[in-house]
């Protein structure tokens, strides 16, 4: 329970209050704009609402996620036949158009040279 009142989770915790105040806030604000005759008030009057019900699902999933100790850290796809994809287009390169095989390997050369700054 104490790692829910560390500074970043305290941030978290008023950010998720302050926009669920906030959206409610807008959605009555929409609601009595519907009622003085503002036909198009009346969508927003429910899509405020609901947009303070994300911010609660989402304050829920995160603690949640804490807790069973998972956090989402992004996966690098990794591409295990990428050299030999790059091996096989180059020897088919080669064997359709030697010119551009020749200037390919000449630009190779130079991106070698020059640190591979682009």
């Amino acid at each position: 329970m104490r790692r829910f009142l560390t500074p970043g989770w305290i941030g978290l915790h008023v950010l998720a209050l302050v926009l669920c105040g906030a959206f409610l806030g807008f959605g009555w604000w929409q609601f009595d704009r519907a009622q003085g005759g503002n036909d198009r008030s009346w969508a927003y009057t429910f899509e405020w609402p609901i947009f303070a019900i994300f911010v609660i699902v989402m304050w829920v999933k995160m603690i949640r996620d804490e807790r069973a100790g998972t956090s989402p850290a992004p996966k690098v796809i990794e591409e295990p036949a990428e050299a030999e994809v790059k091996q096989e287009i180059i020897r088919r390169q080669e064997e359709e158009d030697p010119a551009l095989a020749a200037y390919n390997r000449y630009l190779a050369r130079l991106n070698s040279q020059s640190g591979g700054r682009g």
